[in-house]
């Protein structure tokens, strides 16, 4: 990340508050970092680093977590998240072509969040709904049979919400 990333007091408060809740249980840095994935939106080595030192865990270890899980991210997310599933069946109905006018329509390649933090594309695996392939989803909301004209209609939609 280019710049450090802003806390506040009342946002670290909330995870010290939720770190203390989570360590009374086995296993707590799962929980613990999900709970910090809720309030900050993303875990960059800043909040890594009050997890380490309320928790005793090392910031490797840490990182190590949350660069593995797919779940996690140390980058801000947009307010909205266009994810587009390249697992096989959707892949094979063309779903990457569909991916690349997305990411030609939105300037981002995927992982990146537009300039002004309203959408962040993703390209996911599977979304389990491979009789309506191909697939994209809109934050929760899932699209079958995705067509370019379709995504391009969906994101002008959306953005009007």
């Amino acid at each position: 990340m280019g710049k450090n990333f802003e806390i506040s007091e009342d946002k670290k408060q909330e995870l010290l508050q939720e770190i203390d809740e989570h360590l009374k249980n086995p296993g707590p840095l799962m929980p613990i970092l999900h709970s910090a994935q809720r309030i900050f939106g993303c875990i960059p080595l800043e909040v890594q680093k009050i997890v380490s030192e309320a928790t005793g865990v090392t910031i490797a270890e840490i990182n190590g977590v949350v660069t593995f899980y797919s779940s996690f991210t140390m980058i801000p997310k947009g307010e909205h998240t266009i994810a587009a599933c390249l697992g096989t069946p959707c892949y094979v109905r063309g779903a990457q072509v569909i991916l690349d006018a997305v990411k030609k329509e939105l300037g981002l390649e995927v992982g990146e969040t537009t300039e002004d933090g309203y959408y962040t594309l993703e390209a996911i695996r599977c979304i389990g709904t491979c009789g309506m392939a191909p697939v994209m989803s809109f934050d929760e909301d899932v699209h079958g049979e995705m067509t370019i004209t379709k995504a391009k209609k969906l994101i002008k939609e959306y953005r009007k919400k």
